[in-house]
């Protein structure tokens, strides 16, 4: 596995791209401080943009990073930013697998969250398609973790159309400490 950092990816739709804290207003008001869009995830919704300029802050930091990935997701042709995909170190992740991670190496997990105006439309499924593909053939990593909370069904549906595989049940927290019931999939570069 080589680490290559977050450089810009294409689809026929999207632009997954570098964020700065000028992506702020947009971020915030798209997303960001949406309590369903949230209801999910392990951070709660923004309560200003200025949380979500520091939060922007702090990624910018980290680009230089070959093993930060944090991708804004944008439409290609009107340039609004609508989601974030990420992927990250998941230390929490190290058990209960159905497979031999010795030999795969540590879990890194895939996380993202779009804005509700474009739920249903693909767009989770093909910026998660395209970071997959770039995760196992540019980076060349053997596997890929994915984590979502029981109740999270659209979550489930985009996961297995990218080829994820459930593999176990797992509690995970929120940034706060709550605990999250949550199913927990694996994809790995040889099944694609």
């Amino acid at each position: 596995m080589k680490h290559c950092g977050t450089q810009e990816l294409e689809t026929e739709r999207l632009v997954l791209r570098r964020l700065s804290i000028d992506d702020s207003e947009m971020m915030y008001n798209n997303w960001a401080n949406d309590r369903q869009v949230t209801q999910y995830l392990r951070w709660n919704a923004h309560r200003s943009w200025g949380e979500t300029a520091e939060t922007l802050n702090e990624w910018e930091k980290h680009y230089d990073d070959p093993a930060f990935y944090q991708w804004g997701i944008t439409d290609k042709h009107t340039k609004v930013l609508f989601g974030t995909i990420s992927l990250f170190p998941a230390p929490a992740l190290k058990m209960g697998w159905h497979l031999n991670t010795e030999r795969l190496g540590p879990a890194w997990e895939v996380g993202y969250a779009l804005g509700r105006k474009w739920w249903n439309k693909g767009y989770a499924t093909e910026a998660l398609c395209t970071v997959r593909d770039y995760w196992f053939d540019t980076v060349g990593a053997d596997w890929l973790a994915a984590v979502h909370a029981n109740e999270n069904i659209a979550s489930s549906a985009v996961l297995q159309k990218a080829g994820f595989v459930y593999d176990h049940d797992v509690t995970d927290r929120k940034f706060d400490g709550t605990p999250v019931p949550c199913r927990a999939y694996h994809l790995l570069k040889e099944e694609l």
